[in-house]
């Protein structure tokens, strides 16, 4: 992708899933409301390898905007970006199916505070968001936008 003085770098395959999983970083969900107005809001998200290819992980409340633009459309987009120069981000599209069994949600949930709260808070983290009406959402990317110094 050519710009003005140089040129925005595609990441590798590798390279992306790296970039998302790098510390807190958290994803801008967006999704459609039944209006058709979009809802952009951040999640804490952790990054599954599957024998089908990468799944987005993350919760949600069941009676959310969220929850229920999920379930009326099962398409997500999630953008992730870093804060400081040369400046990259990664987009992730594709569907979604939600889960509320019980030991999936704490098991996700728990490293979903691990990553974003630490070691000492995850399993406070876990109990407090595998709770009836919270659900796992395991989101299947389909497609990947990710490009690397965009500032550069």
């Amino acid at each position: 992708m050519a710009k003005e003085g140089g040129f925005v770098r595609e990441m590798s395959d590798r390279e992306w899933k790296d970039f998302v999983g790098e510390g807190t970083r958290t994803g801008k969900l967006a999704v459609t409301r039944a209006s058709g107005e979009p809802h952009v809001t951040p999640v804490w998200f952790l990054l599954d390898e599957t024998a089908d290819g990468p799944e987005v992980v993350f919760t949600v409340w069941g009676d959310s905007l969220k929850a229920r633009a999920l379930r009326r459309t099962s398409r997500f987009s999630l953008c992730v970006d870093d804060q400081a120069p040369p400046y990259s981000n990664v987009q992730l599209n594709g569907t979604v199916r939600l889960d509320d069994s019980p030991e999936e949600l704490l098991a996700w949930a728990t490293r979903l505070g691990r990553r974003y709260m630490g070691e000492a808070e995850a399993q406070a983290h876990g109990r407090r968001n595998a709770v009836p009406g919270e659900f796992l959402v395991r989101a299947r990317v389909e497609r990947v936008i990710a490009r690397a110094g965009i500032a550069e």
